[in-house]
This record gives structure tokens, sequence and C-alpha cells, in this order.
């Protein structure tokens, strides 16, 4: 009986060991955490309320004017080559993403596409989210920032006044005080350059804030639907006792003010904020109607963050600021121009993760170098609409013009052009609102 036995037990304890191994292999990690994405505070544009992202039931893509959603079926037109995908495994972390959209067809920030289909949409300053503007993206991408999907998408305006000092060679213009600089990715929406701007003429600017008092332009609108003035800078000789504080050359008298975002008790020198009004200017003087926070920076450990903007406080590679956030790139890789370009005034792209303040970056890509230029590239992602010509259709709303002599086709031709064909159209300029098409790909 007992040499019987053994041999059985011996069976059944390898089975046994064998089904431990085989469920261990196949459970492993428990079920995914779901975050918080609101990622903190919030944004400030959207209301008064700074809550986190919403995540029922979105809007869609916002950006369409040919109704075609957001187009999962291209990569992004980023000119480090890297492809972007519609999301899925690996879009785990936790992120925020603060720049210019420079593409639709979900939306594109930074170079990195987000996939928008359950993302919520607030719009300030215009009816639609189009190239150029600065937004804020909250949601989740993964670890190597190639791909992510959206939650909340927000964005406004940073400035509505005047044009003075118009200074076409340098490519600078100053708005309620601020002056702003242009580059090869500014998008012209109605204009065919700075050229064509007229001294004492109402102007929109979105942008991204650089040093105080200075605005890098991503869009400029020459005759915008809206004349109420607004201005957007970091805050600078704060006067608690006389409520008032300067922007650029412009002081600011908040004493009357709403507060969306952000409360006075929370205004600082450094902070950046936007001040909207319904008089213009007497002089330097401005009386804000409301004070709203600009776009959330999260500062959680472990949060992954993209921003876009101009380099300032540079110390070195390792000790630098973009949009007011410690960077250390010490460890990055870095495209777009030599490293020994970095330095105050350089445009940036920088993805990394936030560790004890400072975020810690993977990826810089320099957009721009005073001086010197930089690469610029916008792209478009879904189904071709109010096709008259090569010269003249539109992709997510967007006009398009690739009857250039430059333009290559992929996948197809010129003839090829048509009402719901799907496409990625890529270009390195808008003028007069129009995308000027280098490459047009036909997708499937």
């Amino acid at each position: 009986m007992s040499t019987m036995k053994t041999p059985r037990r011996l069976l059944l304890g390898l089975l046994c060991a064998g089904l431990t191994v085989l469920l261990m292999s196949c459970g492993g990690g428990g079920g995914a955490s779901t975050g918080n994405l609101g990622l903190g505070t919030g944004t400030a544009i959207g209301g008064d309320s700074p809550g986190g992202a919403g995540t029922g039931a979105g809007t869609g893509t916002g950006t369409g004017g040919d109704g075609n959603g957001s187009g999962n079926t291209a990569s992004n037109g980023n000119t480090d080559g890297s492809g972007v995908g519609s999301g899925g495994t690996g879009v785990t972390a936790d992120a925020a993403g603060i720049g210019a959209a420079d593409g639709l067809g979900s939306i594109i920030l930074n170079g990195l596409r987000y996939t928008t289909d359950t993302a919520t949409f607030t719009i300030e300053d215009a009816t639609e989210l189009q190239i150029g503007m600065s937004a804020r993206v909250a949601g989740k991408v993964d670890p190597d920032f190639t791909r992510g999907i959206a939650t909340q998408v927000v964005s406004g305006a940073e400035l509505r006044g005047a044009v003075s000092r118009i200074d076409v060679k340098a490519g600078s213009f100053v708005v309620m005080g601020i002056n702003v600089t242009i580059d090869a990715a500014t998008v012209w929406a109605d204009a065919s350059g700075l050229a064509s701007v007229a001294d004492g003429s109402l102007v929109q600017v979105w942008g991204l804030p650089g040093a105080p008092g200075t605005l890098r332009a991503t869009r400029v609108q020459t005759a915008p639907t809206l004349s109420a003035p607004l201005v957007t800078g970091a805050i600078q000789n704060l006067n608690a006792m006389n409520q008032t504080f300067t922007l650029g050359q412009l002081t600011v008298s908040y004493g009357g003010a709403s507060f969306a975002g952000i409360d006075a008790a929370s205004l600082a020198n450094g902070v950046i904020v936007r001040a909207r009004g319904t008089a213009a200017p007497v002089g330097n003087a401005f009386t804000a109607t409301q004070v709203q926070g600009w776009y959330a920076i999260p500062r959680n450990n472990g949060i992954a963050l993209q921003l876009a903007g101009d380099i300032t406080d540079f110390v070195s590679r390792g000790a630098f600021k973009v949009l007011g956030t410690p960077v250390d790139a010490t460890n990055a890789q870095i495209t777009g121009g030599p490293v020994g370009s970095l330095g105050n005034g350089v445009k940036v792209e920088v993805d990394g993760f936030m560790s004890g303040g400072v975020l810690v970056v993977k990826k810089l890509r320099i957009r721009h170098v005073p001086g010197t230029g930089g690469p610029a590239s916008f792209t478009l992602i879904g189904a071709i609409g109010g096709y008259q010509s090569a010269a003249r259709f539109r992709v997510q709303g967007q006009p398009v013009d690739a009857s250039g002599p430059g333009t290559t086709f992929e996948n197809g031709t010129a003839a090829n052009l048509a009402n719901g064909q799907r496409v990625a159209v890529v270009g390195d300029r808008v003028v007069d609102g129009v995308l000027i098409a280098q490459r047009v790909t036909f997708n499937p």
C-alpha cells in the first residue's frame, strides 16, 4: 500500500506546484490604478471652480469642421521622427501637457498625439481649437511619451489689444504692455505675416509666456471677433495693499476683479495669470474685471509632464526653467539642435517626470534658437472636406493648400484628393489661415 501512495503524492505535489506557477504568471499585478486625471488643481480658464478633468462622455474632438471624428490611422508629424499611435497598452502615467496645438485629428500637442474620444473641451476666445492655439491637455501617456489619451483639453488666448512698436526685422511687437516675439512656427490665422499687421490694429494672440513681460506667439489673429482687452504674464511688483501688480509694462488694478482658478491670497510674484477687462488701458494703467490663473502645472511626484516654451533662468543643462518650472535635462535625449545652443530665450519642448518639484527630462526638442531659427511642423489627420481643388480643401476644418511644386504624396497622387478621403497632411507654415502642405499621406 505504502509503495503505491508515495508516487501518487509526488505526482499530486508536482501538479499543484505547476498550477501555482501558472496562476502567478497570468495574474501578476492586480488592477491598474485609475488615478486622478485632474492632476492637482486643474485649469483656471474653464470657470470659477479649479476642478479636475471630467471623465464622462466628452464632446468629440471639438476641432473638426467636416464632422469626421478623431481619426486614428496615422502617426504624428513630429520632426524627431517618433511615430504616435492612438493610445492603448502602456498608456498609464497621469500626465499634463502645456504648449501649442501643432496638430488636429485627435490633438497633437508638442509633437505627442492624444486621442480625445472621451475628452471634454473648454475653449475660450474662439469657437473651436485650431492649430497654434495654446492649450493644456490632461490625461495619460506611455512612459516614452509616444502616445497619450486625453480626458480634458482647455484653451484660451493670452493677449487681445492694440498693436504697437512693430519691428518686422526683429520679429516682435507689443500688445497691452507685453513684448511679443514670433518665429517660423507662429500661425497667422488671417494675415500673411507681421509685415501685414497695421500699427494700432486690434489683434488676438495665443502664446507661451517666457521671461516676465514677454510672450512667444504661437497664433496671431488680426481681426478677432472679440474686442474685450486681455493680457497674460508673470506677476511682478505685487502690492497687496493697493491691490495692484504689473504684467510687463502694464500696471493692473484688481481691487474690483472676480477670480477664477486662483484667489487674491494666492497671487504672488512670478505666478502667471490672465487679466481680463472691459476697457482698454489708459496709459500703462489697466483695470481688471477678472483675474484667472493660467494653465495649472502639476507638481506631484511621478506626474508625466510635457511643456513647451522659452528657456529662462538658464544656469546649465541641468538647471533652467520652462514656464516657470525648474527643469533638469542632464540625461535627456536632445534633438533639433546642438546641446550647446541651450540658453535663455531658446524655445524648447520637454517631456519628463516631476521629482521633488523639478521636471526631470527624458526628451528635449530644440524648436527655435534666436538668430538661427528652428524647425516647425503641423499635422492634420482626418477626412477631406470642402474639396474644390488641390489648392483648396479642408481637413479637421483647417484650410489646406497641397498644390505647391514641393508637395509630395504617399499612397496616392493629387488626383486622389476628394471629399471623404482620409489623409494625414504635414506642413511647416500656416499663412492667411491656410496650411501649406509639404506631404500628404493617403490612409485606408
